[in-house]
């Protein structure tokens, strides 16, 4: 027996009634009504979905059927079969409904789609298969790097989210099917649309992502081995080179640990005798510097905050005492999954390290007792123990990722990488496996940590393909280097261009903070996301989107002086020469070998890509007056959201922040510029936009626009006007307008 409910179908199963329902245009929700379990920590417990109602009808043979404008779900009696379509009515997946068992899920669908999702790799695990996922796979936090979630999906169209905390999955061609490890009732989410769409419906179900603060889109210099003497020497050192730098990150060397009266949680004042008093804050603070340090898990008890974590029964079930490596005396891990455990060591980093100039949060280690949601729970007591006493944003880097942890200002890092080629070449398929379920604040230790030092040419390529990464960042193991000046003039200077080539897109990069907000696809994604129906691109882990409009390959192999890249249908543009490529083909680049000077970093058409041309030393250095925006018009219309807000606080969310849409469209011969209407109540120092608009001299511009002979003279004019020339781009026309303001502006480019 079957029914139809008001939102949904019925159906009667061997386990039970199980209901199919679209919860949103692109989400449908099949459960078995009365399941008593609460709701996986993979889900946001304050998501709050929008009440929606699908289309309901019956078709001759009395077969339910329920439509949005994203698909259709329709019950098959006689097959016994949920059978799944997209918009345009083609088959996407059927759901299986016997046998049924506890907390399974079977369902059928094309055996030519390409399957991903699940999880990634840890550090040292060989990651040749990809981002592609078949045969048994574990949805897991795992270890070292790994990320991981109980989502799979397909650039067909679809995805599939369980509500657990832990699953196994089969993926055979043709069929899905997993059992949650929780032997729950089945319950989980079917997601339609593009991978955009996936994504964005998965931000909707497990969490969107606070903003990080605008000083994490630059560069962060890791180091294990340091006092307060060599902290300065090596700050003052980037200053002097104008290197940018925004964030140092202190390994154990910050903390007092081993030592009793909490020196987990303190500074240690033999090393960094400014620390406790606040006056190494200062001092960094005037250097346009941010201290984030080490926390780890465990707590060492012959102290006072062991003996209190023993009595309020805060250790890991079951766990023997064990000597940590470091300080060579006893500790156990935080069960960090006990909400009396979160608010105790949370209220303590506060006390004792963040009131004290530790600015974000660096959790080791959390991955080793078993439970998929410690490291998830270790850096929610964090984000949630600073948000109840400081509105300044929370940043944190862990190392393993489980879907959910995201909600809480979770940065993933890869784990204790080698140093070398290989393992660099590696880095590539851990961080796209990584954004495929959901991971989208990924970074690595740039350099390598272990095994060693990189040669200057390993340094400098990891550096250059760091700068196109989410969290651009250095490390090595104990007493190891990771400044660009160790390793010699040449990969200084390549690793020097680099550097400051991320901090002049940092309008840009910061702009996908609240893109990846607002729609849960972050600043770096897989091709295929683009071109889910390009099949050279099914598991593509050479090139990645950096932002919607760049396309980036770094060079990863030693000595190389040649290097294929394949680009996706469209129209490219190299970003250092200006030369231009016809998409869906592979290009042959020459590479230096010698003094690594070359980043293969594309332009696809249509392109808006904002930056900033006055150097900085840091993020903030100077306020940003005008911004430089590089304009690739195409016959297609082309929009980007420039957003910005104070780069520190939460206020954003409170409605106080800087949006403006700007779009360009090339018609025959003319470009048409719109600049939206501005939102938000954040007023930024920008007053003016400098549009670049490539490919064409105009000799004319719409409206009121003063005609200036060339660039150098519309700058000095300090106002608004255009002026044509060349660049290495080719022709260009400079357009230069206020900022915040709407305006339509037509380029006419007849000759």
């Amino acid at each position: 027996m079957d029914t139809k409910l008001n939102d949904g179908i019925n159906i009667a199963t061997r386990g039970g009634p199980l209901s199919v329902r679209f919860v949103a245009p692109g989400i449908v929700h099949v459960q078995h009504p009365g399941t008593d379990a609460a709701p996986a920590l993979v889900l946001d417990p304050a998501a709050g979905l929008p009440a929606f109602h699908a289309r309901r009808s019956d078709d001759g043979a009395n077969e339910p059927m329920l439509a949005s404008d994203r698909g259709s779900v329709r019950w098959d009696r006689q097959h016994h079969q949920v059978r799944i379509s997209d918009a345009q009515q083609q088959p996407l997946l059927q759901i299986e409904l016997a046998p049924a068992l506890p907390g399974s899920l079977s369902l059928r669908h094309d055996p030519r789609d390409a399957l991903y999702g699940i999880g990634g790799y840890n550090a040292t695990e060989d990651a040749s298969a990809g981002m592609l996922r078949s045969g048994k796979q574990v949805a897991m936090s795992g270890e070292q790097g790994h990320a991981g979630a109980p989502f799979v999906w397909s650039s067909a169209g679809y995805g599939v989210l369980l509500d657990s905390d832990g699953a196994n999955f089969t993926l055979a061609p043709g069929s899905i099917s997993a059992v949650d490890a929780t032997q729950r009732q089945a319950d989980y989410y079917i997601l339609l649309g593009t991978p955009a769409q996936i994504f964005a419906e998965l931000a909707q179900l497990s969490g969107r992502t606070p903003l990080f603060p605008k000083w994490a889109m630059g560069f962060t210099n890791s180091q294990w081995g340091i006092d307060q003497k060599e902290l300065l020497q090596i700050v003052d050192t980037y200053r002097s080179k104008h290197i940018p730098i925004d964030n140092i990150t202190l390994d154990f060397d910050w903390k007092a640990w081993g030592e009793d009266d909490y020196g987990e949680f303190r500074w240690n004042p033999a090393k960094f005798p400014d620390g406790p008093s606040g006056e190494l804050k200062k001092q960094m603070d005037a250097r346009g510097i941010r201290l984030t340090g080490i926390m780890k898990p465990r707590i060492h008890l012959d102290t006072v905050e062991g003996r209190y974590a023993s009595t309020h029964g805060f250790w890991v079930p079951d766990e023997k005492v064990s000597d940590d490596y470091f300080s060579h005396k006893p500790v156990k891990d935080i069960n960090f999954d006990l909400a009396a455990a979160r608010s105790w060591f949370g209220e303590l980093a506060i006390k004792y390290g963040y009131d004290h100039g530790i600015a974000g949060w660096w959790n080791d280690e959390a991955d080793t007792v078993g439970s998929e949601t410690e490291f998830l729970n270790m850096q929610r007591a964090l984000y949630d123990s600073q948000r109840a006493v400081s509105n300044q944003r929370v940043w944190s880097i862990n190392r393993n990722f489980w879907l959910g942890s995201q909600r809480y200002a979770y940065g993933l890092w890869s784990g204790d990488v080698p140093t070398g080629f290989a393992s660099m070449a590696g880095q590539r398929a851990r961080m796209l496996s990584a954004v495929n379920v959901g991971a989208m604040q990924w970074g690595m230790d740039g350099g390598g940590f272990k095994d060693g030092t990189p040669t200057p040419e390993n340094y400098a390529r990891w550096i250059q393909f760091g700068a196109f990464t989410p969290i651009f960042r250095v490390h090595g193991e104990f007493a190891q280097k990771r400044q660009p000046w160790v390793y010699g003039q040449v990969a200084e200077q390549a690793a020097t261009a680099a550097i400051r080539l991320r901090y002049a897109l940092i309008p840009y990069i910061y702009s996908y903070e609240h893109a990846r907000r607002a729609s849960g696809v972050g600043l770096v994604r897989p091709l295929l996301f683009d071109w889910p129906h390009d099949p050279k691109l099914r598991n593509d882990v050479d090139s990645w989107l950096f932002g919607d409009w760049l396309l980036a390959s770094p060079v990863v192999e030693q000595g190389q002086t040649t290097k294929d890249v394949y680009l996706p249908a469209g129209r490219w543009t190299d970003w250092f020469s200006g030369k231009t490529y016809d998409g869906g083909q592979t290009i042959h680049l020459a590479i230096d070998s010698k003094r690594w000077s070359d980043i293969p970093l594309f332009v696809r058409e249509g392109a808006i890509i904002p930056t900033r041309t006055d150097p900085v030393d840091y993020v903030g250095e100077r306020p940003l007056t005008q911004l430089d925006v590089e304009v690739f018009p195409a016959a297609q219309r082309s929009t980007f959201d420039y957003y910005d807000d104070d780069g520190n606080t939460y206020n954003y969310e409170h409605g106080t922040y800087f949006l403006q849409p700007l779009s360009v469209q090339r018609r025959g011969d003319t470009v048409q510029l719109e600049l939206g209407a501005a939102s938000g109540s954040f007023k930024p120092a920008l007053r003016h936009y400098l549009l670049k608009i490539h490919g064409a001299a105009a000799t004319g511009v719409s409206g009121k626009l003063k005609s200036f002979p060339n660039l150098e003279a519309l700058q000095q004019s300090g106002g608004e006007g255009w002026a044509s020339g060349h660049d290495r781009y080719g022709e260009v026309t400079w357009v230069r307008v206020s900022a915040a303001r709407a305006n339509s502006i037509t380029v006419d480019l007849k000759h």
